[in-house]
């Protein structure tokens, strides 16, 4: 079954995913690695780049016990 034009471009944009698996040199332990590759124009960076907002610590107000990922 062939993919879509839709389905292309979509996997297209996706992140290239890598994972690399080897034993250390003494074989005591697997070492497994995984890279993410985001290919982005350099036009989407500078408008985030661009849109930048800073703020100063002291404007920052966390109360103790505050779940910060949600």
């Amino acid at each position: 079954m062939a993919l879509t034009k839709k389905k292309e471009n979509q996997l297209r944009k996706m992140p290239l995913i890598e994972t690399q698996l080897r034993k250390s040199k003494d074989g005591k332990y697997l070492i497994h690695r995984t890279s993410i590759t985001h290919i982005r124009p350099i036009t989407y960076y500078q408008a985030i780049l661009d849109n930048q907002e800073t703020l100063d610590i002291d404007d920052i107000n966390i109360q103790p016990g505050t779940d910060l990922l949600t």
